[in-house]
């Protein structure tokens, strides 16, 4: 690809998400890249801030100062922790692809300090009964239900991501071993993964029944296809779930996630390993995966009342006639 001849600032933006898509960056990551840089175009260009040139520290500290002050206009809530670290983080990254492609001399946000975000728990978290009520929402719509009810179950049974179940091919599916291949996860990795018994029935009736009444020549092998014979939209993953979630009486957003949530936090309840909860999630960094030691708290409470000496006194402040009274 051409490099700009010119250092206008939303030249070298354009030019800059052509190389993360040369890289093979998801599309997700480079929308999330360009919402970023388009806002900081945006502000820079009220400022008479035109070229990269002009970007420096000064400049930066500002812009800091703009989104801690930043209200959205929705709610006027300001922005989250993570929101800010997401946007500086995008410029100071833009900024270091255009020194490290000669387009400046020096990176003079090379250095510059990030807030400090934590690592938030997840804010809500179903329970293996309230996963079993919504799984049970979708069958109240008919055969469009049922492919629904098919898509749930493999969300609860592998914990996979929505971009993940979109990929699905049918040959990444071994119902034989019950097992099931993620060929385009997070950061481009491979793994696979069990599935349950339960999901596997589930996608052997899809596949003899559903499937076929969906499928077009231009399906290809996709596995999960919408009534137009297309993958899914992960947005329209996102909806429907969204959609059975509350129909089950409950109001959280981020439905998909929340299958995830649940797996892990089950899964660790239940006694496993958290290396084997790494695996299970594709998670790259064990330290991913740890955030889930925090909502599971069955073992903790087993363990605290088995060994904290306030858990095994026999509380002396009422007698029984008092707690009979």
């Amino acid at each position: 690809m051409q490099k700009p001849t010119t250092n206008r600032l939303w030249r070298c933006v354009r030019y800059y998400l052509a190389l993360c898509l040369s890289r093979g960056q998801a599309d997700d990551t480079i929308r999330a890249k360009k919402y970023s840089l388009r806002k900081f175009c945006m502000w820079c260009f009220t400022r008479d801030v035109l070229t990269i040139q002009q970007i420096d520290i000064a400049l930066m500290d500002d812009y800091m100062e703009h989104l801690n002050a930043y209200r959205k206009p929705k709610d006027n809530q300001p922005i989250c922790k993570a929101n800010k670290y997401a946007l500086l983080l995008n410029v100071k990254t833009f900024m270091g692809k255009m020194h490290n492609r000669g387009l400046i001399e020096n990176n003079p946000v090379a250095h510059i300090e990030l807030p400090t975000v934590g690592r938030p728990l997840p804010k809500a978290i179903f329970t293996a009964e309230v996963v079993e009520k919504i799984l049970e929402q979708p069958l109240l719509f008919g055969e469009k239900g049922l492919v629904d009810r098919v898509i749930l179950e493999t969300f609860f049974a592998t914990g996979i991501r929505r971009v993940e179940l979109r990929d699905l091919d049918v040959e990444d599916i071994d119902i034989k071993q019950q097992l099931v291949r993620i060929r385009k996860g997070k950061g481009d990795r491979e793994y696979i993964l069990p599935i349950s018994e339960r999901a596997c029935e589930w996608i052997v009736f899809y596949l003899a029944k559903l499937r076929p009444q969906l499928a077009t020549i231009a399906s290809g092998s996709a596995l999960f296809l919408n009534d137009k014979g297309a993958r899914f939209r992960v947005n329209a993953l996102s909806d429907a779930t969204s959609r059975f979630v509350r129909l089950a009486g409950f109001k959280r957003g981020g439905a998909c996630h929340l299958f995830r949530h649940s797996t892990a936090t089950i899964m660790l309840d239940n006694g496993a390993d958290l290396r084997h909860v790494q695996e299970m999630l594709g998670h790259a960094n064990i330290t991913s995966t740890q955030v889930y030691t925090f909502v599971s708290r069955s073992k903790l409470t087993e363990v605290y009342n088995k060994t904290h000496p306030s858990a095994l006194s026999q509380s002396s402040m009422f007698s029984d006639s008092d707690l009979d009274a």
